[in-house]
């Protein structure tokens, strides 16, 4: 459905009144082609947009709080310093678009596709980003704090400075993402994937489960069995940003707790554990982004080695 200028000009004539409770009716523009409008500075409150086409608009600084958005194409709309609070944009399309500065508190904004977009100092506190497709995206120093980023693909994405404190990354992808200066305290990782994620001068979530120094006990599912595994004093330890496993350079294998007897416990790559002897590992990785790299890796709980091993 098109709509002209002159048309647009009463819809939104109407919703003033409509949300000064001085008659007039809400802006019902579900389905609307709106390519291209310029609805800059409009006030559009709680608006009906559901569905909406609005490709190239131009809606820089327009008031859309509460507005439903759901499932609207906004491929490359000018959104910049727009106020998006609390506004329905599941399933949107917001490849490209300009969002720079707006603020986006409490939206909704699960599954929708946000590549390449512009949010660089956008507020995201609280949104719910899960699934979205944020790939590429310019979130330089975009506030994200407890947002829920839930498996959401971040490939990419420029996160400088960005603030990620209690946010919800569990499962992202952040492969080759820029999180240089972000701060990403009390921030859940787990399961996300920081293969090439740019670190430097992070503020990371405390991450560190095993004991920096002196020598303690791990435990191994290997071969079918639980293994307790004894980690020296001089053996080089590291934890994981993503997950539970630990790893060290060496371990002794002190005894089997159970599963079958054997006189060695091999791993699928062939590393063997003897009671009584020392395993060491063939290379070392301290890199935090990974949980499975090189490293005799171990669990510092027995109930975490034996779900690992039923799994």
């Amino acid at each position: 459905m098109a709509v002209t200028k002159i048309e647009l000009g009463v819809i939104l004539e109407e919703h003033a009144h409509w949300l000064c409770r001085k008659g007039g009716s809400r802006a019902s523009l579900d389905g609307a082609d709106l390519r291209n409008a310029n609805i800059r500075n409009a006030d559009l409150r709680n608006a009906d947009l559901r569905g909406a086409n609005l490709d190239g608009a131009n809606i820089h600084g327009a008031n859309l709080h509460c507005a439903d958005l759901y499932g609207g194409d906004l491929r490359s709309a000018n959104l910049g310093g727009a106020n998006l609070h609390g506004a329905d944009l599941y399933g949107a399309n917001l490849h490209g678009a300009d969002l720079h500065g707006a603020d986006l508190r409490s939206a909704d904004l699960r599954s929708a596709d946000l590549r390449s977009a512009d949010l660089c100092e956008a507020n995201l506190g609280g949104a719910n980003l899960r699934s979205a497709d944020l790939r590429g995206a310019d979130l330089d120093g975009a506030e994200l704090d407890g947002a829920d980023l839930y498996g959401a693909d971040l490939y990419g994405a420029d996160l400088r400075g960005a603030n990620l404190y209690g946010a919800d990354l569990y499962g992202a992808d952040l492969r080759g993402a820029n999180l240089h200066g972000a701060d990403l305290h009390g921030a859940e990782l787990y399961g996300a994937d920081l293969h090439g994620a740019n670190l430097h001068g992070a503020h990371l979530p405390d991450f560190t489960i095993c004991p920096e120094e002196g020598g303690f006990i791990g435990w191994k599912y290997a071969d079918g069995a639980i293994l307790e595994l004894y980690i020296p004093e001089d053996a080089v330890r590291a934890c994981s940003l993503v997950g539970r496993k630990c790893r060290a350079t060496h371990v002794v294998t002190r005894a089997v707790i159970s599963g079958p007897k054997k006189p060695a416990y091999r791993t699928r790559k062939g590393t063997r554990y003897i009671v009584g002897k020392e395993t060491w590992a063939d290379a070392w990785n301290d890199d935090p982004r990974i949980e499975c790299t090189s490293g005799i890796h171990f669990f510092m709980t027995r109930k975490e080695a034996e779900e690992y091993g039923a799994s």
